[in-house]
């Protein structure tokens, strides 16, 4: 009688997922086609969306998650002292939202703490395109 009960209830449950329909979406994406240039911390990037949760109504929609990350910043050291390359990794976190083909995001880079400065978290600005 148990067993009985327990397939009805999943034919329940799968028959109201299957017939279920929404006019908007929310899905998990690996890598979206966006490509960004932008500025953040007095220098640039060029970032793919990576890993992400991205909500949907068409043309329009709006992600989530993690952006891998190019970031171009030349050191301001005294003379003699080593620098950083001029180009880095990075890994940031942010919002993507793209109308059409057309990209605008808002990402967060973490500075990591050095002799002369604090860590701290930047917020940056760059314009796209999705393919």
């Amino acid at each position: 009688m148990k067993i009985n009960n327990y397939v009805a209830f999943l034919s329940c449950l799968a028959i109201a997922l299957l017939s279920f329909r929404a006019k908007a979406q929310t899905k998990f994406s690996l890598f979206d086609g966006t490509i960004i240039a932008g500025y953040v911390d007095n220098g640039a990037y060029i970032n793919c969306t990576g890993p992400s949760v991205k909500f949907t109504k068409k043309p329009f929609s709006v992600a989530a998650g993690l952006l891998p990350t190019l970031r171009f910043k030349e050191d301001k050291v005294a003379a003699g002292a080593t620098k950083n390359s001029l180009v880095t990794p990075n890994l940031g976190f942010g919002l993507t939202a793209v109308f059409h083909h057309f990209a605008v995001q808002l990402p967060f880079y973490y500075n990591a703490k050095t002799v002369a400065k604090n860590g701290e978290w930047n917020l940056g600005a760059g314009l796209g395109y999705k393919f």
